[in-house]
């Protein structure tokens, strides 16, 4: 893909196992914000727990803002049937022209695969989602997600190319986010799939979170190196189910400028 000046740059890596990541403390750098006591801060400080069941979810925020920014996150996501469950995990500005980059993970059937659900936004413009099926079992052990925001260089996963007059998530400060919440109307199989409310409470477990602000800690991590690069493409061949940039029947006019 190229690359250019100017141009946003998103890295959105998935580790398969279980990486080291030097820990920050959960009471130190988040607030629960919803829930009524269904979020919960445990081992000291070192694990975060979002509940959900028949009455609420639940969620958190951090307590920085950040503009550009390398994050790290550890989730082990609801095992066992959790069709009609959503875990989001995302960046956001606030206001009606905000900026998001946006992590869910969709629920599904026991034995089913986990679906990713990305998108961006940018001076409150979307409708940029890609969706994958998880090549891994994210309910087994905690698995590194993470974001790389840079204002110099395109994006090179989840988005594919960009235009450079196209609107960037790259003037607004954003927190970080995660919830934990019912969307059983939307969230399986378009809604054919319900809640099953026997299995609840649900809950999603978080650790290792890390935020590394300035540029010279993730310096270097700008471009994919070859592995990279042919790990990424091998996602996308093997198990990406939905792409923006080839719905021509959601966009009849044309497709977006990024992805021409």
């Amino acid at each position: 893909m190229e690359m250019g000046k100017s141009l946003l740059f998103l890295l959105l890596l998935i580790s398969l196992s279980l990486d080291v990541i030097v820990s920050a403390n959960f009471y130190n750098d988040v607030d629960i914000t919803w829930g009524d006591g269904r979020g919960k801060i445990l081992e000291n400080g070192q694990q975060l727990q979002l509940t959900l069941d028949h009455t609420s979810g639940s969620g958190f925020q951090s307590k920085n803002e950040y503009l550009f920014a390398k994050i790290d996150m550890q989730i082990k996501l609801v095992p066992g049937n959790s069709a009609g469950t959503v875990t989001a995990y995302y960046l956001s500005s606030q206001g009606p022209k905000h900026d998001e980059i946006d992590y869910e993970f969709l629920g599904n059937l026991s034995g089913d695969p986990y679906i990713m659900h990305t998108n961006v936004f940018a001076q409150g413009l979307g409708n940029r989602e890609q969706q994958f099926y998880l090549w891994f079992d994210p309910t087994l052990d905690f698995h590194t997600y993470s974001v790389l925001w840079t204002p110099n260089q395109i994006t090179e996963t989840e988005l594919g190319k960009v235009d450079s007059n196209y609107h960037y998530p790259k003037s607004q400060a954003m927190r970080i986010y995660s919830s934990l919440w019912n969307a059983d109307d939307w969230a399986t199989r378009g809604g054919l799939v319900k809640t099953d409310w026997s299995k609840a409470p649900f809950v999603a477990s978080f650790t290792n979170f890390n935020a590394a602000t300035s540029s010279s800690n993730f310096a270097g991590e700008e471009a994919l190196d070859s592995n990279e690069e042919q790990k990424l493409q091998w996602v996308r061949k093997n198990y990406m189910i939905y792409d923006y940039c080839s719905d021509t029947k959601r966009f009849p006019q044309g497709l977006p400028a990024e992805c021409k």
